[in-house]
């Protein structure tokens, strides 16, 4: 073979293998499929679920998608796309609302490729496979209690069966709602209040169910609404209380501004915050009644205040503010020591804005009292107390004038009036009679 053939056969073969071994390197150098999650991964849906498809491939980027549903032995598509700008994420949500699927188990099938050249150009394929069980059957309630007469600013309770298990349950009114405890029957209870800014034509509770593929059972809890007034007062602001407490609130509201300026936002911006805090601190409750008998009083103590009371708050004669006084106000000797209501568990033992150093005990069901204005403490969160311990002394921290016990009653952080259950007949014809 003469020199000139030798060199160009020598040339095609190294381009050969250059180009063998280019096109080995482009199909092999990727060879992860693509990563595919779907939330929920499992469990009992709804027509309303919806499931989001999570693609991922950093290498190659994304190619395409297909989803599909196997039900018995019919395998459908209900879900192809193909992209070109190979994306390295994508999210995509599939709603059972718009797939005509029977009720009943089926798996999802997602099958995602990637655009490298592996398998000769069709890219890595991945596929996983999820099952579920579509759900469609709202859960069945039945009520044990007779409809229970409720006053306003007062509390209704309610015992009832759910067919199945729920993922919530309790009582709607409005925009709040009132979770329902299992107890060991199996049946649930619900404490829920008839809130003191609603009026008896406002007043429509529901009682709602939600199983665990997010199925409703929702109709109006049967109940007596009555009404109930409540009183106002005026309380004028003078320079002497304003220069004395405004201070305190310096670092919740910094700034140049009048003791008036500071009390407006103390007043308005602050109590609705800590009546926020209130909510949340009432989901923290035991799902059993840890209470008996009748909630005690301060021992000794006038009422200088009562519960809903409109207060419309005077500055040199003129109004400045509207608000709503949300317990009892009790005055005794000074620093007198405050016994818890009835048994539970001191959920809250801190500083709370308006209220001061506040002690929060939960009674079980959502229900708990709080002591206000408190100059010390007497147990600590997480302490079990009985009827009558000792959680504190009687102060003047907080938005407090003088020394005296602000004193409230919550369902699920809801304030309701004290009163009822201070009440042996009342407690023993609207609760343990109608539980019993």
């Amino acid at each position: 073979m003469s020199k000139p053939k030798s060199i160009a056969l020598t040339l095609f073969l190294i381009i050969l293998l250059g180009a063998v071994g280019g096109g080995g390197y482009l199909l092999l150098k990727d060879q992860q499929a693509p990563l595919i999650t779907v939330t929920p991964g499992d469990g009992r849906l709804s027509k309303n679920s919806s499931l989001e498809i999570s693609l991922a491939d950093q290498a190659s980027g994304l190619k395409n998608l297909t989803v599909l549903i196997r039900k018995n032995t019919t395998t459908t598509i209900i879900y192809q796309q193909d992209w070109m700008d190979r994306l390295p994420e994508r999210k995509e949500v599939i709603n059972l609302s718009s797939i005509d699927l029977k009720e009943g188990a089926f798996e999802l099938i997602v099958k995602a490729s990637d655009g490298s050249y592996a398998a000769f150009g069709k890219g890595n394929t991945a596929t996983r496979e999820y099952s579920y069980r579509l759900d469609t059957t709202p859960p069945r309630v039945s009520v044990i209690t007779m409809p229970p007469y409720v006053r306003r600013g007062g509390v209704g309770v309610i015992a009832y069966s759910v067919s199945e298990e729920t993922s919530s349950t309790g009582v709607q009114v409005g925009d709040t709602f009132f979770p329902g405890y299992q107890q060991s029957s199996g049946n649930y209870l619900c404490f829920f209040a008839f809130p003191y800014y609603l009026t008896v034509d406002e007043y429509k509770p529901r009682l709602i169910a939600k199983d665990m593929a997010g199925n409703a059972y929702d109709r109006p809890a049967a109940v007596y609404p009555l009404d109930r007034e409540f009183t106002s007062d005026r309380i004028n602001l003078s320079e002497s209380f304003l220069s004395t407490k405004m201070p305190e609130f310096e670092q919740e509201f910094p700034g140049e501004m009048t003791h008036l300026e500071r009390f407006l936002k103390v007043n308005r911006d602050m109590r609705v915050a800590n009546r926020a805090s209130l909510i949340s601190i009432g989901l923290q409750t035991s799902p059993e009644m840890l209470w008996k008998g009748p909630f005690l009083r301060l021992p000794n103590a006038a009422n200088r205040a009562r519960f809903a009371e409109k207060r419309t708050y005077v500055y040199n004669g003129v109004e400045v503010d509207q608000q709503f006084h949300l317990g009892h106000d009790l005055a005794s000797t000074r620093h007198a020591p405050v016994p818890a209501a009835n048994d539970g568990k001191v959920v809250f033992a801190d500083t709370m804005g308006i209220y001061g150093q506040v002690v929060i005990v939960d009674h079980g069901l959502g229900l708990q009292t709080l002591y206000a204005h408190l100059s010390e403490f007497a147990v600590q969160p997480g302490q079990n107390v009985l009827k009558g311990d000792i959680v504190g002394k009687t102060g003047i921290t907080g938005m407090a004038g003088g020394d005296h016990l602000h004193y409230g009653v919550l369902a699920s952080g809801i304030p309701v009036t004290p009163l009822e259950w201070f009440d042996s007949h009342w407690i023993q014809d609207n609760i343990n009679g109608r539980l019993n």
